[in-house]
């Protein structure tokens, strides 16, 4: 049995998973460096003064696309391990060590197909913490947790992966269903899909929503995606793009959700 479909039946609720069409395509660094910065904000624990992100992280990839990364993978792992500091950083994320990431085989996963666990896991220092990783952000952690996401590569991105480390102009976060989504300059879809950059559960919100995204002359705007069940800002139906204000309450659907701008 695949060894993702057994985490997913052993972690229950913790493990979170969803295949999509597979298109015979490999996996890119760019996309597992995506996909392992949105897996970091997603899962992150927020304590009394600090928000902690996921320090470990194992990427599943199938035996093809394994094979594939065999002669490169060490200086892949520092590379996106060294994204992933730079985003933490970014994002004034603490983290309780440098991120780790590690790879390995799922002989379930088709070409194109990967999975991503995550793990929040106190380490204790040997010796003095690398100066990699900021004072800030080296604290006793909450108790260890683990998330998984399985993902195909449906969506092929063309840019290098140094152009994701584009410089962040803005950040904005949505509070919805008890949750903090970050949301960062290249905006975000809202909605029920998992492939949403920001995933509501409530059956109400329309697979793909609402769509946020900041402009340099208008600012943050909100955009009805034609959904069922619409958009309200402050109480008020939107069509067409709206403007957004820190401090703005959205209805998407029937979820009541918070615009916060830092």
């Amino acid at each position: 049995m695949s060894v993702l479909r057994n985490l997913e039946s052993k972690l229950a609720g913790l493990v979170e998973g969803t295949f999509g069409r597979v298109f015979r395509t490999e996996v890119r660094p760019v996309e597992l460096a995506r996909r392992l910065a949105r897996e970091m904000d997603e899962h992150t624990t927020v304590s009394l003064s600090r928000t902690y992100a996921p320090n470990e992280y194992v990427v599943w990839l199938s035996p093809a696309d394994r094979e594939r990364y065999g002669g490169i993978e060490r200086e892949v792992k520092d590379e996106l391990c060294a994204y992933l500091l730079e985003h933490a950083r970014a994002e004034r994320l603490a983290l309780v060590s440098t991120p780790v990431i590690e790879f390995e085989t799922d002989e379930g996963l088709g070409l194109g197909e990967f999975g991503i666990e995550t793990r929040l896991v106190h380490v204790e220092p040997a010796a003095p913490a690398p100066a990699s990783v900021a004072a800030s952000a080296v604290a006793p952690a909450p108790a260890p947790s683990g998330h998984t996401m399985v993902f195909s590569s449906s969506e092929r991105v063309q840019e290098q992966l140094d152009d994701a480390r584009s410089t962040r102009r803005g950040r904005a976060i949505l509070a919805a269903e008890g949750k903090r989504f970050a949301i960062g300059p290249a905006g975000a879809v809202v909605g029920r899909s998992r492939d949403c950059d920001v995933v509501l559960g409530d059956s109400n919100v329309s697979r793909r929503h609402a769509r946020i995204t900041l402009d340099d002359a208008s600012g943050w705007t909100i955009e009805d995606l034609g959904s069922t069940n619409g958009v309200q800002v402050n109480g008020s139906r939107i069509t067409g793009l709206h403007p957004l204000r820190a401090g703005d309450r959205l209805d998407v659907g029937t979820v009541s959700a918070r615009f916060e701008v830092e």
